[in-house]
């Protein structure tokens, strides 16, 4: 029996972003409120009776079997797994996922039987969580590539709340205490002997999930990449991330029936003088530990650069979050002559 405030607070948060379009059966998923929504979940997902529901977030989710597949996801937590309630369209996305979903139920397919897929995450089975840059997203880890799922929340809002509930889920299991760790000093705790290169921030939960986030180096590590692309038009030292966040680009198609546009997930990067779009492995990274080789593509792979000051104006639509924003560049021919005379005209 859930409390008024936990239903109250579980029917708020149960509604699809606006911007995404999801199947029929998450969309029924989406309509229950309070005591129907808490009823649906212990009828048809729950896997134990005694389980309570405690978290229900709408996030954009990422598998390691298949990093190229971007489905919008139902995540609901409860204090015995987390259920990732998927859009039945991820099933046929993918041919190589065969052996990684259970296709016995295809025979729904013509029929007026909505179906989706629950892929289950047992708290016991959890490992790790790492959080990504300025709490954009966050990866959950198992013990296979089975177990590897990434929430693109783009909010880091939701990500906190998310990561909060689950520390306070993780509070109740039962798990034999980890031996007593003999003490180190802070050299040995967060430097690693063979490369001299600071670890990332891990906060080791009483139930041994280790919690990981991004440290300072991170950060460093993007601006060296981003000045590589760059092509050595700015010094090193004088750049700055200025932002960093997980967004969409629209790509509008002209020409169809309704003039449509598909979202491609994009990172966007602002420093004190680009503007960038990279292609982000979200999963991958860092490398699992039963991870035989190096993932096929890089962490960031640029998409798109444009210098500020060839920007000439930003247009913004009226619409409430998430707000879309154009940017429109000149396309300057020579380059070097517009910097040149930039100089000249404004001394240093």
């Amino acid at each position: 029996y859930p409390s008024e405030f936990l239903m109250q607070k579980i029917t708020e948060d149960n509604q699809i972003p606006v911007h995404l379009h999801v199947s029929m059966s998450l969309q029924y998923v989406a309509g229950l409120k309070g005591r129907a929504l808490v009823e649906f979940f212990h009828s048809n997902i729950a896997e134990v009776e005694n389980e309570e529901l405690r978290h229900l977030m709408w996030s954009s989710v990422l598998f390691y079997k298949t990093p190229s597949v971007e489905v919008m996801a139902c995540v609901l937590l409860s204090t015995k797994a987390i259920y990732f309630l998927l859009d039945d369209s991820f099933i046929h996305a993918d041919e190589h996922q065969s052996d990684f979903w259970n296709k016995e139920n295809s025979d729904c397919e013509n029929s007026t039987f909505h179906l989706s897929c629950c892929f289950v995450l047992k708290l016991n089975d959890l490992q790790s969580v790492n959080v990504g840059l300025f709490d954009q997203y966050f990866r959950i880890t198992g013990h296979s590539a089975d177990h590897i799922v990434t929430c693109l929340t783009r909010d880091s809002y939701n990500t906190h709340t998310f990561i909060q509930q689950l520390m306070a889920v993780l509070s109740l299991l039962a798990r034999t205490p980890s031996p007593e760790p003999v003490d180190k000093d802070f050299y040995s705790e967060f430097g690693s002997k063979n490369t001299g290169k600071m670890e990332n921030y891990e906060l080791i939960h009483s139930s041994r999930v280790k919690f990981i986030y991004p440290n300072e180096e991170e950060i460093g590590d993007l601006a060296f990449l981003v000045a590589e692309k760059m092509d050595g038009l700015t010094n090193l030292p004088s750049l700055n991330i200025l932002l960093y966040v997980l967004a969409f680009q629209v790509n509008h198609f002209e020409g169809s029936a309704q003039n449509t546009s598909s979202l491609q997930p994009k990172t966007l990067i602002l420093t004190s003088s680009d503007l960038f779009l990279f292609d982000e492995d979200y999963i991958s990274y860092p490398l699992p530990e039963f991870a035989k080789e190096p993932p096929k593509r890089d962490k960031y792979q640029l998409a798109d650069g444009r210098r500020i000051r060839d920007l000439d104006r930003v247009l913004m639509g009226y619409q409430t979050y998430p707000q879309a924003l154009t940017f429109v560049f000149d396309d300057v021919q020579n380059q070097d002559l517009m910097q040149n005379l930039t100089l000249d005209h404004f001394g240093e």
